[in-house]
């Protein structure tokens, strides 16, 4: 937290305005705009919501297959489920770990020809750094399909100097507590187009019609944000800058110190843009390093030091298991030999020096000859 959340949120509680719309609410999504350079936006309880009100006011249906990034989170991919639709996983590629756009092509090329194109793009900015946009754009122009832009993970970043999210029909962000800014729990939802924001926000409130009484001509749902978390995230957006290059200087210290290292390759950053590093992510070879990312995790548990690997495919993923996926090769590799690192915004050097000499304790190249 920075220093001005209390003073919004003690002002929530002053004026007894705790209840979801209220004027903190409305102040966040304009500022929120004014950061990312978004029209219009909705504040909503997660990420998760976000996408899932975006796949709905697009208008996607039962059977309606929706083309999705299989390295992700499954918060990508679960809100085409929830409206009966399917996903088709598309593999990354080596210079983003983000969807690949060639392999984008040829699947829609392919959809084209049998006259079954999926009803939308849901491409996700993975770890900080964006897609390779335009290629991706230009090829869901082409073909009349729109782009549903998950930049959960990539507030902050940049792609050819403009912010992820408001490319396509919509943008999605999240606020949960791991993000790079937080409202603990929340996520919002940008577009240019101002009536289908005024939707959502209709559709994130139960749906009620506009009478006297409770009345409901259409499903909705319980997905606003609350005035008091839309407090603090006022007060995250006022310290975004700050916590990208906390975030970024993380990445240079591990970068330093271990990037020599045989075996070891970092997540690069991509020449279209500016990464935000949310989270620093490496991969190991394991046979000129002399340990493999698991027996790295497990030694640095046992110092109280928490790694994770990363995302674990999709398309790997027994939920998804009936899903078609494109490609799986590059991202079940990164999967299989990638491991994420602590990335605090609040790391110490201290806390930095920690991490690192607990892999250096690992390292052992001579295990591999």
């Amino acid at each position: 937290m920075g220093e001005r959340e209390q003073e919004f949120v003690k002002e929530a509680f002053e004026t007894n305005w705790i209840a979801p719309v209220g004027p903190h609410l409305e102040a966040f999504e304009q500022e929120f705009c004014q950061v990312t350079g978004a029209s219009y936006a909705a504040a909503v309880s997660s990420g998760t919501a976000a996408l899932h009100l975006a796949l709905k006011l697009i208008g996607i249906g039962y059977g309606d297959e929706v083309i999705c990034s299989t390295l992700t989170f499954a918060a990508s991919a679960n809100p085409i489920t929830y409206l009966g639709a399917k996903p088709v996983f598309i593999d990354s590629d080596r210079t983003s770990w983000n969807m690949n756009p060639d392999l984008l092509r040829e699947a829609l090329e392919q959809r084209d020809r049998i006259g079954k194109l999926p009803k939308a793009v849901v491409l996700v900015h993975l770890y900080g750094q964006c897609a390779d946009i335009d290629p991706i754009m230009k090829v869901c122009d082409q073909y009349g399909i729109p782009l549903i832009e998950d930049a959960a993970e990539a507030l902050g970043a940049t792609y050819k100097g403009r912010t992820p999210g408001t490319f396509g029909k919509f943008g999605i962000y999240s606020f949960n507590g791991n993000k790079i800014i937080t409202t603990s729990g929340g996520g919002m939802l940008v577009c240019d187009d101002r009536e289908l924001i005024a939707k959502a926000k209709f559709l994130a409130t139960q749906a009620r019609d506009p009478a006297p009484y409770y009345q409901h001509s259409e499903i909705g749902y319980n997905y606003r944000l609350s005035n008091v978390l839309a407090g603090i995230g006022r007060g995250q957006l006022l310290v975004l800058n700050d916590r990208v290059a906390a975030r970024r200087r993380n990445y240079e210290v591990y970068s330093s110190a271990l990037g020599k290292l045989p075996g070891v390759a970092f997540m690069p950053e991509a020449s279209y843009g500016n990464c935000t590093r949310w989270l620093t992510c490496l991969t190991i070879d394991p046979e000129i390093f002399g340990a493999d990312t698991e027996q790295i995790r497990i030694a640095l548990a046992k110092q109280q030091i928490e790694t994770r690997p990363v995302w674990k495919p999709l398309h790997l993923q027994p939920v998804f298991a009936e899903c078609e996926c494109v490609g799986g090769e590059v991202a079940e590799d990164l999967f299989a030999r990638g491991l994420c690192l602590p990335s605090g915004s609040n790391l110490t050097d201290a806390d930095l020096e920690r991490v690192i000499d607990a892999i250096l304790s690992v390292y052992s190249p001579s295990k591999s000859s």
